[in-house]
């Protein structure tokens, strides 16, 4: 069994590490997540939370509990592990592409590609992420926002209060992320429903992509021994490249997961399928418009404080899971 897995191909190695990697760092930092989503979607005129605190304490506290912060999981779980898994087969793939030998990413042999060339690479493997991403975070952000009508109409007094409180409603209210997927694509259609904010996420994972490989590559390149490969890192060395590499990523464009959370928790009513996505550079502008620069970023600290360790911890299982893979124990 370990002979099959040695010799498997470097891109299948690559999913599979990816795969692993997704599903632990999603069980760390789905909580995060979520406090996240609810500060980018809650009302501006009447903001539900003060705080990324106050937004993690109040949903812990609510009916369903801690548990609560884990609504929708199951579907940004399965999305993560797929998601990583061909970012990294997407990543492997192009380094090849761009010259780079299997054997060159963990010894002198063969071509080494420049830093720049490795985050062209991230690049191009996020052009494949919004074929997984898009249709996950989508069901993710309705069923997380979902938690603050509730909260909302539970914490009010009286059924009209409660519904004042609770505000119109943003959609269809779900029952899980199955339903999510099938009220959306009924009432919405696949293409304008399902992937809906895919322009939005496609803007996000290019370039992000290109700055989270090419700081992990930098990272780690500057802490390898004189004489050694990248291969003789500890885990404590991914784990800062990683995390580097996390907030990296969210800081530099997190506006486009701003305007593409706000695209896929809001609809109107219009036309046959009785709704209407509002385009990404109008979305932009209205928050822009409306709450200027803070509006785009809001909600940015919880998310590079969860991805600053999540993402630290996604290069360190993929490594170490590679080295599983190679025969390689050290």
């Amino acid at each position: 069994m370990m002979n099959y897995l040695y010799n498997l191909s470097e891109p299948t190695k690559d999913f599979i590490a990816g795969t692993t990697a997704g599903f632990v760092v999603k069980v760390l930092d789905h909580p995060f997540d979520t406090v996240k989503v609810l500060l980018q979607t809650q009302s501006t005129e009447s903001p539900t939370y003060r705080n990324a605190w106050h937004c993690l304490e109040s949903t812990a506290r609510s009916e369903a509990g801690f548990m609560s912060l884990y609504r929708g999981i199951s579907s940004p779980l399965l999305g993560s592990m797929a998601e990583n898994a061909i970012c990294f087969w997407g990543y492997s793939h192009c380094k090849a592409f761009l010259g780079e030998s299997s054997s060159s990413s963990s010894s002198s042999d063969g071509k080494q590609l420049s830093i720049f060339e490795l985050a062209l690479a991230g690049g191009g493997a996020g052009v494949l992420v919004p074929l997984v991403n898009t249709p996950v975070e989508l069901i993710k952000c309705r069923l997380q926002v979902q938690i603050a009508a509730e909260a909302a109409a539970v914490a009010a007094v009286g059924g009209a209060a409660a519904a004042s409180a609770a505000g119109p409603p943003r959609f269809t209210q779900y029952k899980g992320p199955i339903d999510v997927m099938v009220q959306t694509i009924k009432n919405e259609g696949l293409f304008r429903g399902l992937y809906r904010g895919n322009v939005s996420t496609l803007a996000r994972e290019v370039p992000g992509n290109f700055v989270w490989f090419g700081t992990y590559e930098t990272i780690c390149h500057s802490m390898i021994p004189e004489g050694g490969t990248k291969a003789d890192l500890s885990p404590a060395a991914h784990w800062l490249g990683g995390a580097m590499a996390g907030a990296g990523y969210w800081t530099a464009f997190y506006p486009a997961d701003t305007v593409k959370s706000m695209i896929q928790t809001t609809t109107t009513s219009t036309g046959k399928n009785g709704t209407e996505s509002s385009g990404m550079l109008k979305t932009f502008a209205t928050i822009y418009k409306q709450q200027g620069i803070r509006g785009l970023y809001r909600g940015w600290g919880v998310t590079v404080m969860r991805a600053a360790p999540g993402h630290g911890f996604i290069f360190v299982v993929y490594e170490y899971t590679q080295k599983l893979l190679k025969g390689n124990h050290e």
